[in-house]
């Protein structure tokens, strides 16, 4: 206000003020009111103001250690859960290959078992061929023996000639049940 009224009385004396021109008195009262302003604002607006520019930067700075604690947090789940996937993938593989060592250890057994089962059974075959071929032999040889015993006691009872003797035993031949028949083909 006093800077109006010198102004006023400035154009009064017919003198132009100028904004650069250095004015004592209009100099001291803007110091003092400067001052002044400065001590009502010091007292009762900075203290609100810094306070929430206080407030604010430790929200900020909150939630940028937030922030960086929880990335730390996820790199450190990330590189835990990547260990884990490598130590299941390495899990994995050697189950596999144990599974693959187990089923190559049963199939090599059962292929060694149905061998021995299948040498077993040759051998059990061959055995019984050898003791039915013996018993077929031993039967044919009793009944040759036999139909010898009863040719000759028939020829040794009506003995005629050769011819006689020929046609005895074919007669003798077929009366012999079917057990003989290839006694028959033999003796002819």
């Amino acid at each position: 206000m006093l800077n109006v009224l010198y102004m006023i009385r400035a154009d009064g004396a017919e003198h132009t003020p100028s904004v650069f021109g250095f004015a004592p008195g209009v100099s001291f009262w803007t110091l003092v009111i400067f001052f002044a302003l400065f001590a009502v604002l010091w007292k009762f607006a900075f203290p609100p103001i810094l306070g929430y520019a206080e407030a604010r930067e430790r929200r900020i700075q909150d939630a940028l250690d937030a922030a960086r604690t929880e990335r730390e947090e996820a790199e450190r789940v990330l590189a835990q859960q990547r260990q884990e996937l490598a130590d299941a993938r390495t899990q994995a593989q050697q189950f596999i290959a144990e599974a693959k060592q187990d089923a190559e250890r049963v199939r090599a057994d059962l292929l060694e078992r149905a061998r021995a089962e299948q040498e077993e059974i040759v051998t059990r075959a061959r055995q019984d061929i050898g003791r039915e071929r013996d018993l077929a032999v031993e039967s044919v040889r009793r009944e040759a023996v036999d139909l010898a015993l009863a040719a000759a006691a028939q020829l040794i009872g009506s003995r005629v000639d050769d011819a006689a003797d020929q046609r005895l035993v074919q007669e003798f031949l077929r009366n012999v049940p079917d057990s003989g028949s290839d006694a028959r083909g033999a003796v002819t």
